[in-house]
């Protein structure tokens, strides 16, 4: 692990116009502490306390101890960080006064939409019920929903999406597992805004990449850069011509903070970089493009038959992100900066 690049990342999560400081000596409470974004959330609130005289109190909600100890042992003499085992799934029980929270816990990789769609639906329905009514018990300064891109499903004649555009999901589809529980986790947020005056803001997150990404996620920008990091082919295994928008982390923990201390209640915002859209193949070249050294090339090759990846049925997913960049966020990393610290990270 490359540590110098997570410090980077943390800096320049610091650097943007974030009113952090809003969170000083107050609580946040983020769900899913073991997974790939909530996990980079709190290590930059944690490094942010280093570096300030006024601390934020982190509680982390995770389901695994084992993976949990293992996840946060360099902060396990930290007074600041708080790690909780407990499915979100089931009534929050903390004793403590939160004042912020961010439900981040999801099964965000498809290959999690055939073998545990309930699972996909607990975490994102009665999760959000669970942190929701929780809140209503504090009350909260600030609520925010980690929602997905895919709650638009598929629109006809549709180049550029914005917060106000929807399509149609199959509701009978398995793999709408995961898009439908966003989009009531979603209606969730507005009506209890509405009707108990929860203060909820909703981020639609497109494909979220970076250190610390797991080579086995299952989705097929993780698979590449896997491919990359083992010195493979890249290995396609459809055509390649579906359009994905990618944001690198760094620039996704700022836009998360920015909605959650800048955003406007009961709206959502599109987070993605815009740059950095492309089709499936054509990130399979660039990536492999950026290690001419390697020598490796992009083929195509077949799914098995027991392979049980549910793929998308949205060919282009292409989002307008100027409502974000309205609160003063913008994407500082390009497709190629990004990946190439991704791929650098595990060395």
């Amino acid at each position: 692990m490359n540590k110098q690049i997570y410090q980077e990342d943390y800096e320049h999560i610091l650097s943007h116009t974030i009113p952090l400081k809003k969170l000083a000596n107050k609580t946040i409470l983020i769900t899913g502490a073991n997974g790939f974004l909530p996990s980079y959330l709190i290590e930059t609130l944690l490094y942010f306390n280093t570096k300030n005289a006024q601390k934020i109190n982190i509680i982390g909600l995770a389901r695994n101890k084992k993976k949990a100890d293992e996840r946060f042992k360099t902060y396990k003499n930290r007074t600041d960080l708080k790690i909780i085992i407990q499915d979100v799934a089931l009534p929050i029980r903390i004793k403590e006064k939160v004042h912020f929270i961010v439900h981040a816990a999801s099964q965000a990789s498809p290959k999690y939409y055939h073998v545990d769609p309930a699972g996909t639906l607990k975490a994102n329905v009665l999760g959000t019920y669970n942190l929701l009514e929780f809140s209503r018990s504090q009350p909260i300064d600030s609520f925010l929903f980690i929602s997905a891109g895919e709650i638009y499903g598929i629109m006809q004649n549709k180049k550029i999406t914005t917060e106000n555009d929807y399509g149609s999901v199959d509701p009978i589809q398995v793999r709408s597992c995961y898009a439908e529980s966003k989009r009531i986790g979603e209606t969730m947020c507005v009506s209890w805004n509405h009707q108990y005056n929860v203060p909820t803001k909703i981020v639609r997150l497109y494909h979220a990449y970076g250190p610390g990404i797991k080579l086995d996620d299952g989705r097929v920008f993780a698979d590449f850069v896997a491919n990359i990091v083992r010195n493979q082919n890249i290995v396609m295994k459809s055509d390649g011509e579906a359009v994905r928008s990618f944001a690198y982390i760094a620039d996704v923990v700022a836009g998360f903070f920015t909605v959650l201390l800048k955003g406007k209640r009961a709206e959502a915002y599109n987070l993605a970089n815009e740059n950095a859209t492309v089709s499936v193949k054509e990130l399979a070249h660039i990536l492999v493009g950026l290690f001419p050294e390697k020598k490796l090339h992009v083929v195509f090759k077949k799914r098995s038959k027991k392979d049980t990846y549910v793929e998308s049925k949205i060919k282009v997913n292409r989002p307008s992100t100027a409502k974000l960049c309205s609160l003063g966020w913008k994407p500082y990393f390009s497709l190629e900066e990004g990946f190439l610290r991704t791929i650098q990270s595990f060395t």
